[in-house]
């Protein structure tokens, strides 16, 4: 599961925070990155530490806040939380060999979901006009993304 995660964290993010200048990057980097460790402990820690050691208000702050919100919702849109052994690592015990990750759980469910989410992708790239190349390339060095504002 590749673009169901990224697709999902992107509208989500353009429809809740509406923030111009929020870094689309770093939040598909943490949207894909929890397919490694789906628990939210990793997620919630490094939440903590960039709060802790970047300063309030600065735009480094704003930046980097966008992988843990990419991490967690990676957690909601995987259903992460339906194994409480894996989603609460390490508090309900240290292994998880016996775990299932959830994405596998979903067996041929991944398809649909995988293509809902490349419509997403689809839908981003053409609201957000990065057929053209200087778009493109404003979001690769920015991670802006130039979407129209959200009807409410």
């Amino acid at each position: 599961m590749f673009f169901w995660f990224i697709g999902t964290a992107v509208v989500t993010v353009w429809f809740v925070f509406r923030d111009p200048r929020f870094d689309y990057r770093l939040l598909i980097i943490g949207a894909v990155l929890p397919g490694i460790v789906d628990s939210i402990t990793v997620s919630v820690v490094l939440l903590l530490v960039l709060m802790l050691v970047t300063p309030r208000g600065t735009a480094l702050r704003r930046t980097l806040l966008a992988l843990p919100i990419g991490m967690l919702l990676h957690l909601v849109f995987t259903g992460a939380w339906m194994n409480a052994r894996v989603f609460w690592w390490p508090f309900l015990g240290w292994s998880v060999d016996d775990a299932s990750h959830a994405v596998i759980e979903r067996g041929w469910w991944n398809v649909p979901l995988e293509l809902i989410g490349l419509g997403l992708c689809g839908w981003v790239f053409s609201r957000a006009e990065l057929a053209d190349p200087a778009r493109r390339r404003e979001f690769w060095r920015t991670g802006r993304l130039a979407l129209p504002e959200a009807t409410s």
